[in-house]
């Protein structure tokens, strides 16, 4: 049985099906791998700033914990809703169990929205912020159930922008500033 030349590469050996991955039509990068088609799986998350009134000023808590790179970075507490939960009721719940620090939501803050590639899937991914006043509890990482916060602090809410690593994350602390602002 005879072969067409489209069938093979120039070294003879005949092409996969749907073609040579590395080969392309002209003006496109040979060293580009073909897209990977993944599954596209929705993510709900939420979480906070909490905060506590300290000789008339404000302190938030936050946690550190290692990003897919292995560094140590500080962020908010937030983590996925479980069953019914409403984004607010997980925001209250992910902050217990991260700081150890118990509040009530005083007003949304935002929502980040965002993707990313895991090993095998697309992840497109919504995160519920919220601005929560602490109402008790004691500063400790103790209580996260999947151990991903390390550490845990309390910082002035105007150090969080030298504090936090994410940039969306800075812009939720300048929405609570405002929030807190106009309750002075």
């Amino acid at each position: 049985m005879s072969s067409t030349a489209s069938e093979h590469d120039p070294h003879g050996v005949p092409a996969p099906p749907g073609g040579h991955p590395l080969r392309r039509s002209s003006g496109e990068s040979a060293s580009r791998p073909a897209p990977v088609h993944l599954p596209v799986v929705d993510e709900t998350s939420a979480g906070g700033i909490v905060v506590r009134l300290v000789d008339g000023g404000y302190q938030a808590a936050v946690i550190a914990r290692r990003n897919r790179a292995g560094r140590l970075e500080w962020c908010l507490p937030k983590g996925h809703l479980e069953g019914p939960e409403t984004p607010e009721e997980a925001a209250i719940r992910e902050v217990a169990e991260e700081t150890g620090i118990t509040g009530e939501v005083l007003s949304p803050l935002g929502t980040i929205d965002f993707w990313f590639t895991g090993e095998d899937r697309r992840v497109h991914k919504v995160v519920h912020h919220f601005l929560l006043v602490a109402l008790g509890g004691v500063l400790t990482t103790e209580g996260d159930p999947d151990r991903e916060a390390e550490d845990v602090a309390w910082v002035s809410i105007d150090e969080l922008d030298d504090r936090l690593a994410y940039p969306n994350e800075r812009r939720l602390a300048a929405a609570a500033r405002a929030v807190l602002a106009t309750r002075s």
